[in-house]
C-alpha cells in the first residue's frame, strides 16, 4: 500500500479557490483503479494550509492515475509543499 501525505501552503485568500479547482481531480482519483482514498482538505486552524492524503493499493495504480490525462485547472500558486510517499508493509486495527 502507498500513502501520499503532507501539506500544501497557499495564500489564505486563495485556499477556497484552490480546493474548488481540484474537486474534479479528486473525483477522478477516487474513481481510479486502486485508489482507496484521496482528499485535499482545508486545515481547520491554519488558513494557509491544505492537508493532502492519498491511499493507493500499489505504485502501478498511483502511476497510472498520475499519467492519465485529466482536468488541468488554473490553480492559485502553491507557496510551499511538504508531501511524502510512504510504503506500508502492514495494516493493523488502531
Amino acid at each position: 500500500m502507498i500513502i501520499i501525505a503532507g501539506e500544501l501552503r497557499v495564500d489564505p485568500s486563495q485556499r477556497d479557490r484552490y480546493l474548488t479547482g481540484v474537486a474534479d481531480i479528486t473525483r477522478q482519483a477516487r474513481a481510479a483503479t486502486g485508489c482507496l482514498d484521496f482528499v485535499q482538505a482545508p486545515d481547520p486552524l491554519d488558513p494557509a494550509r491544505i492537508t493532502v492524503y492519498e491511499r493507493w493499493e500499489s505504485d502501478e495504480d498511483l502511476h497510472r492515475f498520475r499519467e492519465t490525462p485529466g482536468p488541468t485547472p488554473e490553480l492559485p500558486e502553491i507557496h510551499a509543499a511538504d508531501v511524502r510517499r510512504f510504503r506500508i508493509s502492514g495494516v493493523e486495527e488502531p
